[in-house]
């Protein structure tokens, strides 16, 4: 039983009740056409139950935080493993989470950088050195000296401290004890002065810091000099007891407006700047002690856009602040001096911003710096007058956007740049003046895997003295593991400062893979989903061979997957279907690729070339003009020119990371946006000019974003025929009777929904340590409308039974109803015959939502000279739905539109009709074009990989 994982009575979603036996410790595949039931059986079958039995094995405590996951419809699985998933819907939208991190190279640098690391002044470069005692004295004295003869009368109050915690979780209730026995009796935490004898309490999960205060000393200059050597043997006390509690530190506090630490480790001879012992915190720019006081950590501060807070057409009275619209007419302090300054300075506030001399546009934008006298109402009723500073709009935009006032929406108007105190780099001053062979952490981080590959492997270790090698090689060894299974698995182009959130879904997939290897884990169940997504025909036996590696360590490698490579390396297949949607959720096939050949399932004839794509290239079209982008040079783009000739299917491809994403989708589209509006809200990528642009009415980028970001959101309302359908039902005699309009029969309007759920259907239960449960609503019983509205039929079907409706079986019920029966048989065309019209936007994937998008731009019929962009449309696509999605792109074309699509697929690739080859590798070996012509043409160019896997078809 060990040996194989049995399934029985699966009936998840779609799936009709399947027995599945499954060996263990074995490469498996999972395939079929797209909504076959796949993702149903490898991630909420096998992996929602192995995860779900391990973390009930858990306390209810640590469950609170874990999340349990609902229990699958399924009778029972035996020889389940626990199981880890590796998906592509986790890409982090934070900021803070980078290649490094979640690789955790960047925790091992860390640790590398704060054993070996030399530390430098980052005033004037010089290498810091130790402090003894008495050095540390002899500064005190000098900063308390120098702030006397400043201010040689006053009474100043020095205050010396011991920093014992430096932001660390806890309540450190047993130290407040220990320190009152030791006769301390104050302390300062997170910046406050309390007693000791006071109870202190402390949230346990939050990071505190505190500082015992060993002495205070009031002094003026005459009482300095008079005492000038029982201070100084003081002080020598003081600093001794100071730096034996808090581990070799010690802080001068002057008079509430400075502090200096001081370290018996580290500190600048020159510049008198001291820093504390070095510690992996330093170099984390989540953490408060290494992260760059001006932009916290993010390496970019915020900036008001001012090309888009004016509407230049209108006047400011028509309300041409856009950010300000909302409050322009409201009687506040900050609208009436606005309109006070400009009145003073005779800004015309009737007359479009236009024709106002650029002057007077300045001063609305950035201010006058005066001070203006505004009169109103105080909080008493009472009438009163203030005299403030006018420093422009922007100013008072950012201050409202930092300060988080949710009344007004600012991001639109706001645009990032780079820090100007870290360059970009996170980190503070401090931490990037510590280095290793001359190269701070942000210098290392900004490098390539394969650079860091090389010169972790070849050079670093010449470069470090023989004590630091000794203390260097077991962290090195860890770095060294990961890099390599990055480059193994294509990845090498990508830089450790990378940003998660600019990650596509295969390539943060493949890193979390390769994180996985690293960890070393054995007898699990791993469940990917598409790993070869994003991945060049060249780099996917880099990529098999990983995932057979992960199998030998002692685990089962489940893979949801189209490719065919991949599909001929498994050690055992299965396949779901026979179609999508009801019609599919069966076992056609499970056993070797050998017996695949045998079977007569839609994969096998694919696989095999039984009945593979045909070409349905047509000759190139060349009367519609040209797009020509020109000088393109962002991140690894090398100053490329690229043409794009108008009205054709249009093919950008190229091993992964040689720049398609950076031309197309960071370049030229917003150029185009740009060029075509007049405006474009976020950043364009560097390029010099972009010609033929005139011949383009609309571009549009069909990317796989949801659809919607509530249940509510369906194809039927987004593809915009479930108009027609409530028209339909609003036409009927019963509804005439009742006087219901169509807005009755809308779930998000009040009237005709169940009030109870507010037409979801569903109510959501939280469940404290439990996952949340949702349940059918008790009142409408899942149907969300109320009874009045259920109680019309149209064709005998009440509204909610139309919803519930495949695509394909709607198509027959609104025959004789050409508006609704338009927009089904598009999504019916593309593949989409197996959606509910009503399902939720939430549960369909990436490649459905972008699919329901092309269908809604083919129901509008003609609409000549629009570009549609494409990044990656066969993600999750079997060749069965590729083949229906090539002849929806020549239909697009055939209305004189262009398809520019960045593709890896070569059946998509060898049916374009014009190809652009950038490479010839990835990162800063990529961003050229390496050939741009007919698409026949590029098997003749021998520096193209993508040329070599297409010679076969041509």
């Amino acid at each position: 039983m060990n040996d194989y994982l049995r399934i029985i009575g699966a009936k998840e979603h779609n799936l009709k009740n399947i027995n599945l036996e499954i060996p263990k410790n074995k490469l498996i595949v999972i395939t079929g056409i797209s909504g076959s039931g796949k993702s149903s059986l490898a991630f909420d079958t096998i992996y929602a139950e192995g995860q779900r039995r391990y973390v009930e094995s858990l306390s209810t405590y640590a469950r609170q935080f874990l999340g349990v996951m609902d229990k699958p419809d399924v009778e029972k699985i035996e020889g389940l493993s626990p199981s880890i998933s590796i998906d592509q819907k986790t890409a982090s939208h934070n900021p803070r989470s980078t290649v490094g991190t979640i690789t955790e190279i960047y925790d091992y640098l860390r640790v590398l950088f704060a054993r070996i690391g030399h530390p430098h002044c980052s005033r004037c470069g010089t290498e810091i050195t130790r402090l003894s005692v008495d050095e540390i004295v002899i500064k005190i004295l000098k900063e308390i000296e120098n702030e006397l003869t400043n201010d040689p009368i006053k009474l100043i109050k020095f205050i010396l401290l011991s920093p014992v915690v430096r932001e660390k979780k806890g309540e450190f209730k047993d130290l407040f004890e220990n320190l009152l026995k030791k006769g301390f009796q104050k302390v300062r935490v997170d910046g406050y002065f309390k007693k000791i004898s006071n109870e202190i309490n402390l949230l346990k999960n939050n990071r505190h810091s505190i500082d015992v205060v060993i002495d205070e000393l009031d002094l003026n200059l005459k009482d300095y000099r008079a005492k000038k050597e029982k201070i100084k043997k003081k002080l020598s006390e003081i600093s001794e007891l100071s730096l034996t509690l808090s581990q070799g530190l010690v802080t001068l506090y002057i008079n509430e407006k400075k502090e200096i630490i001081f370290s018996e480790k580290y500190s600048c001879p020159l510049c008198n700047l001291s820093i504390p012992e070095l510690e992996p915190r330093m170099f984390s720019f989540n953490s408060p002690l290494g992260a760059c006081q001006r932009c916290k950590g993010l390496g970019v501060v915020y900036k008001v856009n001012p090309d888009l807070v004016l509407n230049k057409n209108l006047s400011i009275n028509e309300g041409a602040i856009l950010p300000l619209n909302k409050i322009f007419y409201q009687n506040t302090w900050y609208t009436r001096l606005l309109k006070k300054a400009l009145e003073e300075e005779g800004v015309d506030m009737n007359r479009p911003v236009k024709d106002l001399p650029s002057e007077m546009i300045k001063i609305i934008l950035y201010g006058t710096n005066k001070v203006y006298r505004v009169t109103g109402f105080n909080r008493q009723g009472e009438r009163t007058a203030i005299f403030e500073k006018f420093d422009g709009i922007i100013a008072e935009i950012e201050r409202r956007f930092l300060n988080q006032d949710n009344a007004i929406d600012f991001d639109k108007y706001i645009k990032e740049e780079l820090c100007p105190l870290c360059q970009g780099n996170r980190l503070s001053e401090i931490s990037l003046a510590i280095t290793i062979d001359k190269k701070n952490i942000a210098q290392i981080t900004a490098k390539t895997i394969t650079f860091l590959l090389d010169y972790y492997k070849n050079h670093f270790f010449e470069k470090i003295s023989h004590f630091e090698r000794t203390i260097a090689e077991p962290i090195i060894r860890e770095i060294l593991y990961r890099l390599e299974f990055l480059e193994n698995v294509g990845l090498g182009y990508l830089t450790l400062n990378r940003e998660a959130k600019t990650l596509a879904g295969g390539e943060l997939q493949r890193i979390r893979l390769a994180s996985q290897i690293g960890t070393g884990l054995t007898g699990v169940i791993y469940v990917l989903d598409e790993p070869s997504i994003g991945l060049h025909s060249r780099d996917v036996d880099a990529l098999i061979n990983t995932l057979k590696r992960l199998r030998d360590l002692g685990n089962t490698v489940i893979v949801v997957e189209h490719d065919r490579s991949t599909i001929l390396a498994a050690d055992y297949l299965v396949e779901l279907g026979p179609l999508a949607g009801e019609q599919g959720g069966k076992i056609v096939y499970s056993g070797t690729v050998e017996g695949l050949k045998k079977a007569q399932t839609i994969t096998s004839k694919y696989i095999f070339e039984k009945n593979k794509i045909p070409l349905y290239r047509k000759p190139l079209v060349k009367k519609y003009g040209e797009l020509i982008i020109r000088g393109a040079s962002e991140h690894n783009l090398k100053k490329i020119t690229v043409r794009f000739p108008l009205g054709n299917l249009i093919g950008v491809s190229g091993v992964s990371g040689s720049g398609k994403s950076t031309l197309i989708v960071d370049t030229l589209y917003p150029a185009l946006k740009y060029y075509l509006q007049g405006y474009y809200q976020d950043k364009i990528g560097q390029l010099e000019r972009l010609e033929g642009y005139q011949y383009i009415n609309r571009v549009y980028l069909v990317d796989q974003s949801p659809i919607g970001r509530t249940p509510r959101s369906n194809p039927a309302t987004y593809v915009g025929f479930f108009d027609e359908i409530r028209a339909l039902f609003a036409e009927t005699i019963e509804a005439k009777i009742k006087g219901f309009n169509k807005g009755r029969f809308s779930f998000n309007l009040k009237g005709g929904r169940c009030e109870k759920c507010q037409g979801s259907g569903l109510l959501k239960i939280e469940m404290q340590f439990l996952s949340d449960v949702y349940v059918t609503c008790d009142v409408c019983q899942g149907r969300r409308y109320n009874q009045e509205t259920l109680s019309v039929k149209f064709k005998d079907k009440r509204i909610d039974e139309v919803l519930k409706m495949t695509v394909k079986e709607a198509k027959g019920f609104f025959v004789n109803h050409y508006q609704v029966l338009k927009g089904l048989s598009e999504l019916d065309d593309i593949g989409l015959g197996y959606l509910k019209l009503g399902q939720p936007a939430t549960t369909l994937s990436g490649g459905e939502a972008q699919r329901i998008k092309l269908a809604a731009e083919l129901i509008k019929g003609t609409n000549d000279h629009t570009i549609y962009i494409l990044d990656e449309p066969t993600t999750g696509l079997h060749l069965y739905d590729i083949e229906k999605l090539i002849k929806v792109f020549y239909r697009l074309i055939g209305k004189g539109n262009t398809v520019i699509v960045i593709e890896h697929n070569e059946e998509v690739l060898k049916n374009c009709q014009y190809l652009i080859d950038l490479g010839p590798e990835g990162g800063d070996k990529g961003g050229e074009v390496v050939y741009q012509g007919p698409t026949e043409g590029i098997c003749k160019e021998k520096k193209s990989y993508t040329g070599k896997y297409l010679r076969k078809y041509f």
